[in-house]
């Protein structure tokens, strides 16, 4: 099977099982340089929304991947930046919803939600899934890191609206840094932020890949089971993944396509790799190591890869 521009995976999701991803946006197109992003740096910061491509071939590609019946259980628009920034959503939710049905999922960073045509579009999905990492302007800016017209009040208001109107399931997720957002003064403004929220779920969630910084680190365990209880969320590191799947037959091809949006370690390749029957394994790892657009980094004992 050719390499697909538009549509990945299936890859493990820790809340949704395995996910058929669709990226309708060019690589690293955002309006956050959020420096926990597994992703690495942003380097295309925007606010506009544009019609990246149109969304007859990002269709096409997804009725050719499904063809194939791969085995999912949810369609996943992400990409590699903020969904929301692609003019057609609205357009291509409809779409794959007529040629799927498996929930339609969109994770976004909600800063675009206090946009009407936004919210109309995003009502689409089954399950959207915004983040809150920020308690107050000085948190986002820190954190989030957004494009400079964005104001934090008028995003959290945009999320706390698109919430009484959405009719679908609203999974919210905090990214929790350690000595940044972890201690009692932000669980408790989250607490007072999240009671003018209407959703599903919260998950809580801490950088456990390598981040866009190198100076953000994760939660202990015991201050993540304590926002938890105070929360009353889910912790993502509890949640089990399947194993990442890729149509594409050459074992290193199929890597290299997963890692230019999800960042997969060096177990992670290992079973990947194990569960397709390669016998070539090692040698595999070591062209990984020598492609010059394969980012090789150390982060706590594991080895991860990422595309640059």
């Amino acid at each position: 099977m050719k390499e697909m521009k538009y549509i990945f995976g299936s890859v493990p999701s820790r809340r949704m099982g395995l996910s058929l991803g669709v990226s309708p946006i060019p690589k690293k197109t955002c309006n956050y340089a959020c420096t926990y992003c597994q992703l690495g740096k942003t380097y295309n910061l925007a606010n506009t929304r544009q019609m990246f491509y149109p969304v007859q071939d990002i269709i096409a590609e997804f009725e050719e991947t499904i063809a194939n019946s791969p085995n999912f259980d949810v369609v996943t628009i992400v990409g590699e930046g903020e969904p929301t920034l692609y003019l057609g959503l609205g357009d291509l939710i409809s779409e794959i919803k007529k040629r799927t049905d498996k929930p339609v999922a969109v994770i976004t960073n909600a800063a675009l939600l206090y946009d009407e045509n936004v919210q109309l579009e995003l009502s689409k999905a089954d399950i959207v899934l915004p983040s809150m990492d920020a308690y107050d302007n000085t948190t986002y800016r820190k954190i989030n890191r957004p494009y400079g017209k964005l104001n934090y009040d008028e995003v959290y208001k945009g999320l706390v609206t698109f919430s009484e109107k959405y009719e679908g399931q609203l999974w919210l997720e905090i990214m929790l840094i350690d000595e940044v957002n972890d201690d009692e003064e932000a669980l408790n403004n989250y607490a007072k932020l999240l009671n003018n929220i209407k959703y599903d779920r919260l998950y809580l969630n801490t950088p456990v890949r390598p981040p866009a910084e190198s100076y953000v680190k994760e939660i202990n365990s015991e201050k993540m089971l304590y926002a938890v209880e105070k929360l009353g969320g889910i912790s993502i590191d509890l949640l089990k993944s399947l194993g990442f799947q890729s149509e594409i037959k050459d074992d290193l091809k199929a890597i290299l396509s997963i890692i230019k949006r999800h960042p997969m370690n060096q177990f992670e390749i290992e079973e990947f790799l194990k569960s397709r029957e390669c016998t070539n394994i090692d040698e595999i790892i070591s062209d990984l190591k020598k492609d010059e657009q394969v980012d090789v980094i150390d982060y706590k004992g594991y080895i991860t890869y990422r595309l640059k």
